[in-house]
């Protein structure tokens, strides 16, 4: 009984995550640099270690091509996704993303979205992406 309240616990959190932080971020991309939103959003990408199942292009591997996903998932799709996770097809939830970036305020989530979405629009370059908003 525990284990069932914890998850409707769990689900309504992300629940009411989808409710407080449903802004959609975007990406913006300048003479081959990007935003800083973009650039935590590629380093959240790599610290997660994405491309282990989704390729370093994230042109997919075991796991499908994230260029492909972003152009049919809803941004709320993306996110259920990432936090909970499609364990009947190997892609395991990580709620810790949910966590708030410092430097940036938004979560780790939606940096990551912002990262993947302007790869899936062809925008972001492949490969490591540096901010033009560095001085």
């Amino acid at each position: 009984m525990n284990i069932y309240f914890n998850k409707i616990l769990f689900l309504l959190t992300i629940l009411f995550s989808f409710i407080v932080n449903a802004e959609q971020l975007s990406y913006v991309v300048k003479d081959g640099k990007v935003d800083a939103i973009t650039e935590k959003g590629f380093k959240t990408w790599r610290s997660a270690a994405c491309e282990r199942c989704h390729g370093n292009k994230q042109q997919g591997l075991v796991g499908p091509s994230l260029i492909t996903s972003l152009k049919a998932l809803t941004y709320d799709e993306f996110i259920n996704v990432l936090l909970v996770g499609r364990v009947e097809k190997g892609m395991p939830g990580h709620p810790h993303l949910e966590k708030v970036d410092k430097a940036t305020g938004k979560r780790k989530v939606d940096l990551l979205y912002a990262y993947l979405k302007g790869r899936s629009d062809g925008k972001v370059p492949a490969g490591r992406v540096r901010s033009f908003e560095k001085k």
